[in-house]
């Protein structure tokens, strides 16, 4: 899904209701999002990313959490919201939550400590609705004193931030879902500012609410619109159709930023995940540390910010794979200092070493056969293909002779998720910690031979040192432990380069500030900026009129 909001789609669209601009006219005290999703099937349901509902990102502002967390600073306190209070206890395997009081859903009736249990029940039952049954819930009860209490199978250490911003629906319209992760919800109930207005296979209004449990938000309405590529969404907010989107513009700075300069504005911060090169390593010879670090050391990342990701994509610097600021505080010592450089000579020493000898420019394995590599990725993403033709190039410094070859978007998702690759460029999962990041390049537990479908370790990196780092520090006591577990993943991650880090992963967003302001920036960090995450609601609820 993230994929789908970066790159362009080639979907058709038939538009409806359209002005030249190829979106909805902006109606006055109307707030426009725009997405490059294509066209909208009616579906409302808050639990399925691939909803309109989740694809858009409305479901965020009519479905609440209990708390907001701000994944571009992991470390920032988490914002109270529908629980005031929550509790951890049994080294984070239970959590007691204070809920807040006077909170009505949108039929009117009152949200109670049975909604908020019944929500975690939900999760528990059917394990499609939470990610593949991450949280592990055990138990979720009302105690006597009107708190809820949810247990869990395992420490939830590293989702504790997943735990806290679960989504609460209610009771008395889900309990009576026979199947939830097929409910298409036409008449969503949540206790959010807004209501679901209209829907049309283009776009989507939800209006403000009379009442809500605090001060309404300032913005009446908001039209989320899906438009049908990339560069419609960009021609949409360089009118000023569309106020607020997240999409890749190669020149963003021309096609956007210079249309109105005063108000204008994109921020593009790092959380805790990246985007990299990764190798299948049950293919030799990358199954092969030595070779995997001297590609590293030749991949110039600066190249890759300027040209491959427009400078949207914020740089990598770290060998750990550690995006900064989001990761400093993790940040090993040995390693506070270090930063990726292009070094030949340092790849040409390690693959000697190594036995890999050069015959005419050509690299050969101990064996003898020539290396070669063929990279693979959707033909409609058009700044990873970028990026894999600066690799195909420095690669050649060491005598790789690499061959770019361009997929369908199914057909790729399900060759890389199957092992049916050899180099390809993908993103990680991001969360609180390094943790998600890691396990999902490296975690040995998770490992699927070739040819069954992997959600993590496509690599298929099989490290005993790694996999027992990962579980001591998911199931760690205290933050000694954590950090020398840590330390470990770090120390794998420089030296044995189970996956090439190439850049971070962004988290961000264009949004204009002419007729809104309020929207959060590198000077006021309070949450990530894109209209497609939990923190989209608490974004409504600061913005103000501009006038």
């Amino acid at each position: 899904m993230r994929r789908k909001i970066i790159v362009a789609l080639a979907l058709a669209l038939a538009a409806t209701g359209c002005s030249s601009s190829g979106g909805p006219s902006k109606a006055s005290g109307v707030l426009t999002v725009g997405m490059p999703n294509g066209p909208l099937t009616e579906n409302h349901n808050p639990f399925l990313p691939t909803s309109a509902a989740g694809s858009l990102g409305y479901r965020y502002v009519i479905y609440e959490p209990l708390a907001f967390v701000n994944n571009t600073r992991p470390a920032q306190e988490p914002v109270p919201w529908l629980a005031t209070k929550w509790d951890w206890a049994d080294n984070y395997k239970k959590i007691t939550f204070t809920v807040r009081e006077n909170v009505k859903w949108s039929d009117g009736k009152p949200l109670t400590a049975r909604d908020v249990a019944f929500s975690y029940e939900i999760l528990k039952k059917w394990p499609a609705l939470n990610n593949r049954d991450s949280l592990k819930v055990e138990t979720a009860t009302v105690t006597p004193d009107g708190k809820v209490e949810v247990t869990f199978a395992q420490p939830q250490f590293v989702n504790r931030n997943k735990v806290i911003s679960a989504m609460v629906v209610p009771e008395h319209v889900w309990s009576t879902v026979a199947d939830p992760t097929t409910y298409t919800n036409p008449n969503p109930v949540g206790t959010g500012p807004y209501q679901l207005k209209s829907f049309t296979s283009q776009t989507v209004t939800v209006s403000r609410r009379s009442e809500y449990w605090q001060e309404l938000p300032k913005v009446p309405e908001i039209q989320y619109t899906s438009y049908n590529d990339n560069t419609a969404q960009t021609t949409a907010l360089a009118s000023g159709a569309s106020q607020w989107s997240y999409v890749f513009i190669p020149d963003y700075q021309k096609l956007y930023v210079d249309k109105d300069p005063k108000n204008h504005r994109l921020w593009f911060p790092a959380g805790l995940g990246i985007h990299g090169l990764w190798l299948n390593q049950t293919v030799a010879p990358f199954d092969n540390a030595a070779l995997r670090a001297a590609m590293s050391d030749v991949i110039d990342r600066e190249a890759i910010f300027v040209r491959g990701e427009a400078r949207l994509f914020p740089k990598l610097e770290s060998p750990t794979g550690m995006p900064l600021p989001a990761g400093e505080s993790f940040l090993a010592p040995e390693y506070r200092s270090a930063k990726f450089e292009v070094n030949v000579d340092r790849a040409k020493q390690r693959l000697t070493a190594a036995g890999f000898t050069s015959d005419g420019g050509v690299l050969k394995a101990p064996g003898g056969k020539p290396v070669t590599i063929e990279l693979t990725n959707p033909a409609g993403w058009s700044d990873y293909l970028t990026v894999l033709d600066i690799i195909k190039s420095d690669l050649k410094k060491i005598g790789i002779e690499a061959t770019v070859r361009t997929q369908t978007a199914d057909a790729w998702t399900t060759d890389f998720a199957n092992g049916a690759f050899q180099g390809s460029l993908r993103w990680t999962n991001t969360g609180a910690t390094p943790y998600e990041m890691y396990q999902n390049i490296m975690d040995g537990a998770e490992i699927k031979p070739v040819g069954q479908t992997a959600a993590v370790n496509f690599g298929r990196y099989d490290n005993p040192e790694a996999t027992a780092a990962l579980a001591e520090y998911a199931n760690a006591a205290g933050d000694a432990t954590r950090a020398k577990s840590l330390a470990v993943l770090q120390k794998i991650m420089v030296e044995q380069v189970p996956m090439i880090p190439t850049s971070a992963g962004p988290i961000g967003a264009e949004y204009s500030t002419k007729s809104w302001v309020g929207w959060p920036s590198e000077e006021d960090p309070y949450g990530p900026p894109q209209a497609t995450l939990p923190n989209a609601l608490q974004i409504v609820m600061k913005l103000k009129p501009a006038a």
